[in-house]
């Protein structure tokens, strides 16, 4: 170890972002590596994690694999289902349903991607919808699952998928990977924070049993209150609700149903929108609104109304307010999950953005000089990140066309930023597919949600004209046919759960 070396890292704060950093710190700065230092977890015994069930991107299962987990155990541990994608109910019109599948439309063909070439034949008279050509969305319309298999590209791996997870389960067992490898978990709540006089850097926090906790490096996971980032180090706050107007949230759990579905289901309201997740011992419930265009009690009421069995407890009531810290990193203090930002849970982004602002960490990774230029890399690639997501999300809204509500009105009239309008005006103009950060959805989610929505190029790249467009009918049918059955010989959801990963019951759970 360096005499620069960071000695002592301390969390604030537990649930799930607080492990989710806990667990690759220790992997990697444990007592056997040669940076080892000592790693402090303050988790208050009076916050819950938020959320009733989390749905993950695919990038999960890279940050899992990178702690060496057992994917069945976790899937067992965390109550976990498989997940192909978010379906999408009434988004853009009533009576509209479409899919964004994780994976591509085929392969490419002569260097193009195929969804270029769709545009072709679909000009040229018709042809069935684009989502015929994704085996995630096969597989989810039919509710198949198993796991891309072989290296070879075809059909039988032409997808990915995520998790939804029971996020305590979740935090709960990578507490228990952090500990055993060294971790030290207090239990207590934090009443002051020690600056430095000489330059402002955190030097201890302070605890309700009188204790005072010293550190080289603190890591905020304290939430939307942001204890340390905002409380101390005062970052300041980039507010977006004047482009993402949803501001409140309930969430309840319901009783599992027979058949799991592979994928998030997303349903448009009036006022927002309703989330399904489905786990192993129950199902996740919840709906996203803005209380300036109704009440509580009638969100209350929508969310009840709309699930498909019994709710499980009253629905419970979170407050937000979207955007992020102007800055995550400040001098001695990196603000992770909530406490960095909050953007929404339409596409599932809340776990995407800790895994990549644990991995930003350990690459910019600090010596006790804390040299700027460390934090202004991980603030530009945060910021970049946050950015693309907010205005993926929008997009959602922004080019809906319903008229039932003054909120859906709302969202088509309001201003957008100038970024997020090139990226649909070049796509209807030419159909071409801008990707500002590579890190979060790239062109086959733009595709998805532009196409679903309703937003259809006027014209396509020229270069594909050369070829003969009878054989690129042959070839489109030829895939879908090669996909379709693909998937008809893969099991079901539920039924490939009960063979190969079926957990426990959870004690006290009436299932």
């Amino acid at each position: 170890m360096t005499s620069k070396a960071i000695r002592k890292i301390v969390i604030v704060g537990g649930g799930t972002a607080g492990w989710m950093a806990a667990a690759p710190l220790v992997q990697h700065l444990g007592k056997t590596s040669h940076l080892a230092c000592e790693i402090v977890l303050i988790e208050s015994p009076d916050i819950g994690t938020i959320g009733v069930g989390e749905a993950t991107l695919p990038t999960i299962r890279y940050y899992n694999g990178a702690l060496g987990l057992d994917g069945t155990d976790f899937i067992k541990k965390t109550q976990a289902t498989f997940k192909l994608g978010i379906e999408f109910k009434d988004w853009g019109h009533i009576g509209n349903r479409f899919f964004h599948g994780f994976g591509d439309f085929g392969p490419a063909i002569a260097n193009r991607s195929p969804y270029m070439h769709w545009l072709r034949l679909n000009q040229a008279g018709d042809v069935p919808a684009l989502e015929n050509w994704s085996t995630a969305t096969a597989m989810a319309r039919n509710n198949r699952f198993t796991p891309p298999e072989g290296d070879t590209p075809s059909a039988a791996n032409a997808y990915s998928y995520g998790f939804h997870f029971d996020a305590g389960l979740y935090a709960a067992y990578l507490r228990n990977y952090a500990m055993q490898r060294g971790v030290a978990r207090i239990e207590a709540t934090i009443v002051d924070v020690e600056l430095r006089p000489e330059d402002g850097f955190i030097a201890a926090v302070k605890l309700n049993d009188g204790r005072r906790i010293e550190g080289d490096l603190f890591i905020d996971c304290s939430g939307f209150r942001g204890l340390l980032i905002e409380g101390a180090m005062k970052a300041g706050y980039d507010d977006w609700s004047d482009v993402l107007l949803c501001n409140s949230a309930l969430a309840v759990p319901s009783a599992k149903v027979e058949k799991m579905t592979p994928f998030t289901t997303s349903t448009a309201k009036p006022n927002g929108w309703q989330w399904r997740i489905p786990l192993q011992h129950r199902t996740g419930n919840g709906h996203v609104y803005s209380n300036h265009f109704t009440t509580d009690e009638e969100a209350a009421r929508v969310l009840l109304d709309g699930l498909d069995a019994k709710a499980l407890d009253d629905p419970r009531q979170l407050r937000f307010t979207t955007g992020r810290r102007r800055k995550s990193w400040v001098k001695n203090c990196v603000a992770i999950g909530l406490a960095a930002g909050f953007l929404e849970p339409l596409e599932s982004t809340s776990i995407q953005l800790i895994t990549s602002a644990v991995g930003g960490l350990l690459q910019n990774f600090p010596d006790r000089d804390f040299r700027p230029d460390l934090a202004d890399e991980f603030n530009r690639k945060i910021a970049l990140q946050y950015e693309s997501i907010r205005d993926f999300i929008l997009m959602h809204y922004k080019l809906n066309r319903r008229t039932d509500s003054d909120f859906w009105r709302s969202c088509a009239a309001m201003p957008i930023p100038d970024a997020l309008q090139h990226q649909i005006e070049l796509f209807r103009s030419s159909g071409r597919i801008v990707v500002y950060d590579p890190d979060s959805f790239t062109e086959p989610s733009l595709i998805s949600i532009l196409f679903g929505l309703g937003v259809r190029p006027e014209t396509y790249d020229p270069f594909i004209d050369g070829i003969d467009i009878e054989q690129l009918r042959t070839h489109f049918a030829r895939v879908r046919a090669t996909i379709m059955q693909t998937v008809s010989a893969m099991p079901d959801h539920t039924d490939y759960i009960a063979r190969r990963v079926r957990a426990d019951p959870v004690p006290g759970m009436a299932i």
